[in-house]
C-alpha cells in the first residue's frame, strides 16, 4: 500500500453498519475518516424501503436526485485513494454518494466503493457510480459482512493494487 487513504462513508440507519465497517477498514490501513452526512438527516420513516412514498424511495426512483451534504467537504488533494462506503439501496449506492463524488475533480485518484447490505449484492453499483467519478480510476466495489476480519480486509486491499 502506498500513498494516503481517505475513507468517506454514508451511514444513515440506526445500526450504523457502514460506519462500523468504515472504521474497521481505516484501522487496518491507517486511513483518515470522513462521514458523509445529509444536510437533512434521514429518519427511520425516510429509510422505509417498503413505503414507495418514503424519502429514500422517492430519491432512488429519480436518477438525477442529489441530496445535499451537510458541513464542509474534505480536501482530497493529499489523498491518492478514496474509499467510498455506503449501504446498498435498491441495488446501487444512495444518490448522496453521487453528490459527494461530483464535488471533486478526481483526475489521478483511485476510488474504491464498498458497501453493506442486509443481503443485496453490489449489482451494478460500480457502473452506476462511474459517471459521477470523472477522471478517477474506479475499482470494482465489494460488499462487506459485519464479521470481516482484519486479515480479510488486508487481503482485499492487497488485491486492489493501491
Amino acid at each position: 500500500m502506498q500513498g494516503r487513504f481517505l475513507i468517506a462513508f454514508f451511514s444513515a440507519s440506526p445500526s450504523r453498519r457502514t460506519a462500523r465497517v468504515a472504521q474497521k477498514i481505516a484501522d487496518v490501513i491507517g486511513a483518515d475518516l470522513y462521514e458523509i452526512m445529509s444536510a437533512v438527516p434521514y429518519t427511520e420513516d425516510d429509510l422505509n424501503w417498503n413505503d414507495s412514498k418514503s424519502r429514500s424511495s422517492v430519491e432512488m426512483r429519480d436518477a438525477a436526485s442529489r441530496p445535499e451534504i451537510a458541513g464542509t467537504l474534505p480536501d482530497l488533494t493529499s489523498y491518492d485513494t478514496v474509499f467510498v462506503g455506503f449501504p446498498i439501496w435498491w441495488y446501487v449506492a444512495p444518490h448522496i454518494i453521487n453528490t459527494f463524488l461530483e464535488q471533486y475533480d478526481l483526475t489521478g485518484k483511485t476510488v474504491v466503493p464498498f458497501a453493506t447490505s442486509g443481503g443485496s449484492p453490489m449489482g451494478q453499483t460500480t457502473a452506476h457510480l462511474r459517471p459521477s467519478a470523472k477522471g478517477a480510476l474506479l475499482k470494482e466495489g465489494r460488499r462487506f459482512e459485519m464479521g470481516e476480519t482484519p486479515m480479510a480486509i488486508n487481503s482485499w486491499i492487497a488485491s486492489l493494487g493501491v
